[in-house]
């Protein structure tokens, strides 16, 4: 059997790194990284580009489109990509690739590892490993993050601890597959993957790509006695602010000083501007309709819910849906689209 073509994109990250006297930094190429695991001859035949080499810290939403150019340049010729990439800001790019490059029938898979892969005790080699056996899997498609055995839908990743190997979980979504040594075992829901189904566009062998991204979204987390006039001070340099609002969504009524929190944020989306409602609780998602803390904005022009997505997904697919168009309505259509499992239908 012919084995498939699988590029491997290489970023930086941990898994590159070194210590050369100031701490860790990316060093090794992506070259030199498949030496460190010769076994993933076996299952590909494997190329390397390097858009980057830096630390996930300094990814920027730039960054995430040369990285979408990297794939789609290439995209006829290979059967899969693997994405190496830092753990820190893993979960944001894999959102952003996922909204950037939709429906994609061939899949584009994120790893990296806790540990350089020159360390001694390193995770490296078996999540480069696995992520390529996945690559190479018939059934997986769309973008994902395959770590720790473990293989999230891009959109549902969030990196939960800072040192453990098992560092990657999956919110408010069940796994897609875990990975068990060399054999895939899919989740139920997930046993025969979707395959592409003409919807918004895409056809059989072709994603839905996209080149543009809006950076001007802040993330804002709610907590007591904040001044609601931080809506003002963030007017001149931002389009959209994603408020992690308290529980299943509680809003103050009053700030300590300054305008109530609704004229405040009444105020923002009135000017033409994005807010998006979240909570800042990391399970189970967001209902502005419980409390009348939160009632008042369920149904506000210009007002977005997060539903149950993770905050690294909402960050992207606002810039995703900003970068799109300015009108608000369709701005709320884009972001309430159901893409790559990232939200649930119950709203």
């Amino acid at each position: 059997m012919t084995k498939k073509r699988i590029l491997l994109v290489a970023t930086g990250g941990t898994i590159a790194s070194k210590e050369e006297g100031n701490g860790l930094s990316p060093a090794l190429s992506g070259e030199e990284l498949t030496r460190y695991v010769p076994e993933v001859a076996d299952l590909a035949t494997l190329d390397v580009k390097q858009p980057m080499n830096i630390d996930s810290t300094n990814m920027r939403p730039s960054d995430w489109l040369r990285v979408a150019r990297t794939i789609m340049e290439s995209y006829d010729d290979y059967d899969g990509f693997v994405v190496l990439h830092g753990t820190d800001t893993m979960a944001y790019t894999a959102a952003a690739l996922s909204y950037l490059i939709q429906h994609s029938p061939k899949p584009i898979v994120l790893t990296g590892s806790q540990r350089p892969m020159a360390s001694a005790f390193t995770d490296a080699k078996l999540n480069l490993y696995q992520s390529v056996l996945y690559a190479t899997d018939d059934d997986a498609r769309d973008v994902s993050i395959a770590f720790g055995g473990i293989v999230i839908a891009g959109t549902r990743a969030r990196k939960q601890r800072t040192m453990s190997f098992n560092a990657f979980t999956s919110v408010n979504f069940p796994p897609l597959a875990y990975i068990r040594t060399d054999r895939i075992v899919r989740s139920a829901p997930f046993a025969h993957a979707r395959k592409a189904d003409g919807s918004r566009g895409q056809t059989a062998d072709r994603p839905v790509v996209y080149d543009k991204l809006d950076p001007r979204v802040f993330a804002l987390k709610l907590t007591p006695g904040l001044d609601s006039r931080i809506f003002s001070a963030l007017a001149p340099s931002y389009d959209a602010v994603i408020l992690e609002t308290f529980g299943i969504g509680g809003i103050p009524e009053q700030g300590e000083t300054g305008p109530c929190f609704q004229d405040a944020i009444y105020s923002w989306v009135d000017s033409g501007r994005i807010a998006v409602m979240t909570t800042q609780v990391p399970e189970e998602g967001l209902d502005l309709g419980v409390y009348e803390v939160g009632r008042a904005y369920a149904n506000h022009p210009g007002i977005l819910r997060g539903a149950d997505m993770t905050p690294e997904a909402i960050v992207a697919k606002t810039m995703w849906a900003l970068g799109q168009t300015r009108d608000v309505a369709e701005v709320e259509n884009l972001f309430n689209c159901e893409i790559n499992h990232d939200r649930s239908p119950f709203e």
